[in-house]
């Protein structure tokens, strides 16, 4: 019998102390390298967006992969990427940890737009303020010491 899923990931992970050393132009270089990442291990990667200081990617997975090993796939070999290219000068490591919030098919379109639409979004919400309402949202408890 085969395998079958429909689990659709939003996650987001941000820079070391979310310091906001993404620089606009050079986004689109990342986000195809992730892009890449998520094809090989066999996912489809919808969405991704972000800031100068973090990133969203909505993408479903493999059935064999699971979440953690891909986004320390993916935060490891960026980071590898970046220094080594020198695409983003400031960059110094992705921060610990990451947010990752399941959706349902029919929202699919809807959380697509709000990960392309960062920059014009976060003109009116700080990257903290975004995490703690996803958090809150999807009603996961965390600890106020990693806002600080």
């Amino acid at each position: 019998m085969s395998t079958y899923t429909q689990i659709l990931y939003h996650i987001v992970f941000s820079t070391k102390n979310r310091e906001p050393v993404l620089e606009k132009q050079k986004l689109g270089e990342l986000y195809r390298y992730i892009g890449d990442i998520v094809q090989k291990r066999d996912g489809h990667l919808y969405g991704i967006g972000g800031a100068a200081d973090h990133v969203h990617l909505l993408c479903s997975l493999h059935p064999a992969v699971a979440l953690a090993d891909l986004v320390k796939e993916i935060k490891t070999a960026t980071s590898s990427w970046i220094k080594s290219e020198n695409i983003f000068p400031d960059f110094g490591y992705w921060q610990s940890g990451y947010g990752a919030f399941t959706c349902s098919p029919d929202a699919k379109e809807h959380v697509v737009q709000y990960i392309m639409n960062q920059e014009r979004h976060h003109e009116t919400e700080s990257s903290p303020d975004e995490l703690r309402r996803l958090l809150a949202e999807s009603g996961i408890e965390y600890d106020v010491e990693y806002f600080e």
